[in-house]
Order: C-alpha cells, then sequence, then structure tokens
C-alpha cells in the first residue's frame, strides 16, 4: 500500500503541475473554454461571463500549487480532499459534455494536448481513482522536507505562477501550439489530403408508406422508396480527417478573398475579434504602425467578427481607414490572444504576430 500510495502521488502531483502549466501559458484560451461551459448552450449561468478570466487564473494557479503540496507532502489533508473535490468537479464536467455532446474539447491540457470529451472523462476517472488510493493511505504520505524548505517553495511555486500570468496576458503565451503559430502557413493548414480518411454518416431517412410512417437507413444517398418523404436524421458514426485549420475566411460583402489575400507576399492584419470590447489604449500604437506599414508598401486590412454598425463606429471614433474582413470569432480568438493583435504575413506565412502591447515590435522595413 506504501508504494501504490507513493506512486499515486508522484502521478497525480506531476501531471496536476503538467496541466495547470500548460493552462498557466495561456489563461485567456482557457477563460474561453470556461465561457464555453457558462454560456446559454451548456450551463446558462451568464452572471458568470464577466469573471472568466480572473477564474481561469485562479484555477490553473490552484492546480499548480495542490500538485506542489501533493509532492512535497503540505498540508496533506487539506490538499488531498482539495484534489479529491477538484477531480469530482472536472470529472462531472467531462462527463456532461461527453454524454451531451456540449463541448468537444474540455481544454485539460489547452492546445498542447487534444482530447475528445471521453477521453478526458476517462481520464478524470483514472485520476479519482488515484485521489482516492491517497485518501486511503492518508499515513503514508510524509513532508520532504524541513519546516522552512516546505513552505518556502510553494512561496515560489506562486511567485512564478504570478510572473508567468504576468508576461502571457501583457503580451502572448510563452509556447504557441495552435495552427497558427509564427513559421505556419494558413492555406497549407487548411488542405485535405485526397487520401484522409472520410467521416462515416448515417442517416435515417422518415416516409410516409400507406399511410404507415418508416424509417430507412444509409450511408448517405437518397432511398428508392414508394412513399412520401417527411425529415432525414443525421447521425456521425466516425469521424473524419479534420485540417488544422478549418473555420478561417476573410470575407467582404459575402465574397471570401482568403485565398487572394493569402498570396499578398506584405500582408498586414489587425485582428479584432470583437471591436466593441478592443483595448481603445492600443490605437496610438496601431496608428503609428499603419502609417509604417503604408509606407512600406503592405497591404493592411482589418479582421474581425463584428458586424458593420461596430466597425462604422470604430472607424469614425477613432478616423481609421481601414477595410474590415469578416471571420468566425472563434477562430480569430484561435489565431491570437489580443484584441486586437497584428499578424504580418508573407504568402499566407505567418512570420510575426504580436500583442497590442507590441505593435511597437512590428518589423515593417526588413521583410
Amino acid at each position: 500500500m506504501k508504494y501504490l500510495v507513493n506512486f499515486s502521488r508522484l502521478f497525480v502531483g506531476l501531471l496536476f503541475i503538467f496541466s495547470g502549466l500548460i493552462k498557466i501559458n495561456d489563461p485567456v484560451g482557457f477563460s474561453f473554454k470556461l465561457e464555453e461551459y457558462f454560456g446559454p448552450t451548456v450551463f446558462n449561468i451568464d452572471f458568470l461571463l464577466p469573471y472568466v478570466l480572473p477564474l481561469a487564473i485562479f484555477i490553473v494557479v490552484v492546480e499548480v500549487l495542490l500538485g506542489v503540496f501533493l509532492l512535497i507532502g503540505l498540508k496533506k489533508e487539506f490538499t488531498i480532499y482539495s484534489l479529491f473535490a477538484m477531480i469530482v468537479f472536472f470529472t462531472f464536467l467531462t462527463w456532461y459534455s461527453a454524454y451531451f455532446n456540449k463541448v468537444t474539447d474540455c481544454g485539460c491540457f489547452g492546445d498542447a494536448i487534444k482530447l475528445t470529451p471521453w477521453e478526458s472523462f476517462t481520464k478524470d476517472i483514472i485520476l479519482l481513482v488515484f485521489i482516492i488510493i491517497l485518501m486511503i493511505g492518508l499515513k503514508y504520505i510524509k513532508p520532504l522536507f524541513t519546516n522552512k524548505l516546505q513552505y518556502s517553495i510553494p512561496v515560489i511555486s506562486l511567485v512564478i505562477c504570478i510572473l508567468i500570468v504576468n508576461q502571457v496576458l501583457s503580451h502572448l503565451p510563452l509556447l504557441d501550439f495552435r495552427p497558427y503559430k509564427i513559421g505556419n502557413n494558413i492555406i497549407e493548414n487548411m488542405i485535405t489530403p485526397e487520401d484522409s480518411k472520410k467521416a462515416i454518416f448515417r442517416y435515417d431517412w422518415l416516409f410516409n408508406v400507406e399511410g404507415e410512417k418508416k424509417i430507412i437507413s444509409t450511408s448517405g444517398s437518397f432511398p428508392s422508396v414508394e412513399g412520401d418523404f417527411i425529415s432525414v436524421d443525421t447521425e456521425l458514426l466516425e469521424e473524419g480527417y479534420e485540417p488544422p485549420i478549418h473555420d478561417f475566411s476573410m470575407e467582404l460583402d459575402d465574397i471570401d478573398y482568403t485565398d487572394d489575400l493569402m498570396q499578398e507576399e506584405k500582408l498586414l492584419i489587425f485582428v479584432f475579434y470583437n471591436i466593441s470590447k478592443m483595448e481603445s489604449e492600443a490605437m496610438d500604437d496601431l496608428k503609428e504602425s499603419l502609417s509604417i506599414a503604408m509606407d512600406n508598401n503592405y497591404k493592411i486590412i482589418g479582421l474581425t467578427a463584428s458586424g458593420n454598425e461596430d466597425v462604422n463606429n470604430f472607424k469614425s471614433k477613432f478616423l481609421v481607414d481601414l477595410d474590415f474582413y469578416f471571420c468566425d470569432e472563434t477562430a480569430l480568438k484561435t489565431i491570437v490572444r489580443s484584441n486586437p493583435a497584428a499578424l504580418k504575413l508573407h504568402k499566407g506565412t505567418i512570420i510575426q504576430k504580436t500583442h497590442w502591447n507590441d505593435f511597437q515590435s512590428l518589423d515593417l522595413i526588413n521583410h
């Protein structure tokens, strides 16, 4: 039992620290995931939406600290029962997501490791078992260090967490695991290979045949039935290949200009995933970057998910002459964790991307 408890202690502690650090690298991304859970399509607790970022930061810092507490054996009763409460909560969330197909990615490991809802639920069940083992074998958990060092390590861990959070909120994540990272080509990441695995669907066709309702199931083709068609239900049986980038577009007046813009040798994009919530402090540096880019013959556009009214209000308020193209908000939030942000591209390849705090670091002279 002693060896099982020590293994469980190591496994659970390291996994919580790893999971927390991955999310501390990108707390804004984790807050977007919390928005999904709190939104109307899942739990419908809208009053929490304004607090998703502070909640996200609190949760991930607690994850790391509980992992540290467990490894060094500090406050073992508090630590074990806190871990138990947290994993029960996470297990419920992942079960709910999987069973009702509400959130397709729980965000347990950010964008670094993608898990399906059922994979996330299985992971939480395994963790729950190990934490129960720790609860049963509580007496075998001994402190690793003397009192002075025992308390210094959590303090140092907390300071490191705060420094990382401050850095990534003021700039961008230290590590970028998304398909829009610097060096990636957007068009190449949108291609579906010809020999890629295709999704498998089942179609349940409902007909009225001589006064009786009859369901005919096929893999896609319309059935040959002598009767009146009523409706069809579609069920995904097996997922097919999905390219890393599948929801990106650049539309203007309902025309998709993605392919044309991705051929530009010098393209500068200012990203506003929500113009009404943008940081107005960014405008002075944005205008300066805009002027430098114009002098250096860049094709310059805005990219947003906001409507024409918000775009026109923005242009009139800040006196910015910029053509705005439309893109899905989720895609824009995935591209860059800043509102606004800037991307410099060469024929679809991302050369540079910056937080609005770093607009002055845009290299618009050297290409």
